[in-house]
């Protein structure tokens, strides 16, 4: 089977769910191209780069303006469901079916699998025009129906949830195509390369830490955003009691950032900034609880590693909802800006039986085998093609 998976680059999560998918596909012998629509555009301008660009800077420097959008695009469509018209976001993303079908004209591919709304918006303008395409299917990866879902016409949608289908029957998606898998991560999250668990004390070797220490993980997605410095300040009152302890936290992309903290606390050994790392599964697992804005491909990962989580602010929108949806289940503690909230948080998580009664709420919700699920389907959709 031939599979393409197409994705953008606004923020790391939906290209990781992409490798997650492209993992479980290899895995079973399949060809797998990752690609981004927007790189098709030809010349200097670097279209893929200036979307993804955009997006970041907007969530790290005006997340309440992301908000605002992502509201805006909320209220959009619920206009758009009654009047039948489409957004802008449809119409721009339309004026990339003439170079995606000139790729797709060129390379033959069984099935295509979306993890971003963009892609899924340019293969339904082309459906829409007569373009003919393999089966497609779209992963959300984010623990809500995203604005402008509703406008696109996929095969299938693997949504994060079952408890989660009203969310997207309200947007129009038909339920019969509605299929709860969950959100896909890499394997290592959950198992060892080798097939066997990676428990705290393995983890902890592989990074070169001490197993004498307790570790506390912080991170504000790939591209640091959140409110990191005044996290670590919030946190030194709980280093300071607890002298075996150490935070960890990951800069992403923010180099700024790294640098701002390495100088900052560079006499200060209960404090260890780091920069974007493929270490997070490792990371994670060598951690007594991670404390991270509320990506949805994050949030998943914790909880499929088994760690516990506390949620801190959440670039409003997409962001808000994924808290909401583990707080209301037991699979994090949101803090939100408050310093009293995190510390009594991270105070409670240290209790191994509270740690524990989390860990199992995240068993009981979310599911370690989307990927494969998702190749699974794949797989059928491209023998019923053939």
């Amino acid at each position: 089977m031939d599979a393409l998976i197409l994705s953008c680059s606004t923020g790391s999560g939906h290209n990781a769910a992409a490798m997650a998918v492209k993992e479980a596909l290899t895995a079973r012998g399949h060809s797998v191209t990752i690609l981004d629509p927007y790189s098709l555009v030809k010349g200097e301008h670097h279209v893929d780069r200036k979307v993804g660009g955009l997006y970041i800077s907007i969530a790290r420097s005006t997340p309440h303006l992301f908000g605002a959008i992502y509201n805006l695009g909320e209220a959009f469509g619920r206009v758009e469901q009654k009047f039948s018209f489409k957004s802008p976001v449809y119409h721009v993303n339309r004026l990339m079916s003439g170079p995606m079908a000139e790729y797709l004209s060129a390379h033959r591919f069984d099935v295509i699998i979306m993890t971003h709304l963009f892609p899924s918006e340019i293969l339904t303008g082309m459906k829409r025009s007569g373009f003919p395409l393999p089966h497609t299917i779209f992963v959300a990866t984010d623990y809500t129906c995203i604005p402008f879902t509703e406008e696109t016409e996929c095969d299938y949608y693997v949504i994060p949830a079952k408890d989660l289908d009203r969310a997207f029957i309200s947007h129009g998606i038909p339920p019969e195509k509605l299929l709860p898998y969950g959100i896909p991560v890499k394997k290592i999250f959950s198992d060892t390369p080798s097939g066997g668990k990676t428990d705290r004390k393995t983890a902890i070797e592989s990074l070169g830490l001490d197993s004498d220490r307790r570790y506390i993980l912080l991170s504000g997605g790939s591209f640091g955003a959140g409110n990191i410095k005044s996290t670590v300040r919030m946190l030194r009152l709980y280093l300071y009691m607890h002298n075996n302890t150490t935070l960890i936290v990951l800069c992403g992309t923010n180099e700024s950032l790294y640098r701002s903290l390495s100088e900052k606390y560079k006499d200060d050994p209960s404090i260890l900034p780091m920069r974007k790392t493929d270490k997070i599964a490792e990371l994670m697992r060598a951690s007594d609880m991670i404390i991270s804005k509320p990506g949805g491909l994050t949030s998943t990962e914790a909880a499929v590693s088994g760690t516990p989580l506390i949620h801190m602010t959440p670039i409003p929108g997409c962001e808000t909802k994924n808290t909401r949806y583990f707080s209301q289940n037991g699979m994090s503690i949101s803090v939100g800006r408050s310093r009293i909230r995190l510390l009594t948080s991270v105070s409670k998580l240290s209790d191994p039986a509270a740690a524990e009664k989390m860990t199992e709420k995240q068993k009981l919700h979310i599911s370690p085998t989307a990927a494969e699920d998702i190749c699974r389907l794949a797989e059928k959709l491209s023998a019923e093609g053939e």
